[in-house]
């Protein structure tokens, strides 16, 4: 089995799923449930589906139309935003997500990703980082959809959110979002050669080869929006996702 997941990561805005630049100017891409069941087809190793609204308007997940959501999945599902009390997070379970991704409330009151990890265990468990370069070198953690600054650097809070539990790392490239121009690997390598648990790298991908890169600077996985969901210079919506016997080759050479 191959070791190296690779995750399409899906933006969830009210109830269509949009793509991001930056952070900013969302694309209407579709109807999640349609969405979803062409990456079911395709075989997909799991999924990241993010409410980019949730927090950013102080709302809590939209609990029925996620169950509706998942209820179509054929592959483990990391849902984040809105995420505050546990309370929340045992009711996805229930649901039948399998991991949720914690951001803003981590910085906010990490004891959520302890709590969760006690409950559940580390692997249900992610702590998604959103690092944006500072303009004098480094990186900064920024929380609520990237629009406030922490002061934090992305690497000392992943540790951080290791030693409370969490079972992974979500680390997200603000300035590559959307971009398709490679994921930042100085940014890669400084956060998951300083933890232990996984590193998915994200934000960025336009190729396997980014894929490979990645891994060559520690990831453990790999997520991607824009390349598998847009086609061609226009960019127009068309889903795919690399045929497993060519993940197989790629990853073997890495």
């Amino acid at each position: 089995m191959r070791s190296v997941r690779v995750i399409p990561v899906l933006l969830l805005k009210g109830r269509g799923l949009v793509k991001t630049r930056q952070f900013a100017r969302p694309d209407y891409l579709g109807d999640p449930i349609n969405i979803v069941k062409i990456f079911n087809d395709k075989e997909v190793d799991e999924l990241v589906l993010l409410d980019i609204a949730a927090t950013v308007e102080n709302t809590p997940p939209q609990f029925d139309f996620l169950e509706q959501i998942v209820s179509e999945c054929f592959m483990p599902v990391c849902y984040g935003g809105g995420l505050r009390r546990l309370e929340d997070v045992q009711r996805l379970f229930k649901a039948g997500i399998e991991k949720v991704a914690i951001n803003s409330y981590a910085v906010e009151n990490p004891r959520l990703v302890t709590e969760i990890a006690e409950v559940y265990g580390s692997q249900a468990v992610v702590a998604s980082l959103d690092a944006k370069k500072r303009l004098m070198g480094g990186y900064e953690l920024r929380i609520h959809g990237g629009r406030q600054g922490t002061g934090l650097d992305p690497a000392s809070f992943a540790r951080r959110m290791e030693a409370a539990g969490a079972g992974e790392i979500l680390l997200y490239s603000i300035d590559r979002d959307g971009t398709m121009e490679g994921y930042d690997l100085p940014l890669v390598h400084a956060v998951a050669s300083t933890v232990r648990v996984p590193v998915i790298a994200c934000g960025g991908a336009r190729n396997l080869e980014d894929f490979r890169l990645a891994v060559g600077q520690g990831a453990s996985a790999v997520a991607a929006g824009s390349m598998f969901v847009y086609q061609g210079r226009h960019k127009a919506v068309l889903i795919s996702y690399p045929p497993y016997d060519e993940l197989e080759r790629l990853f073997a050479m890495a």
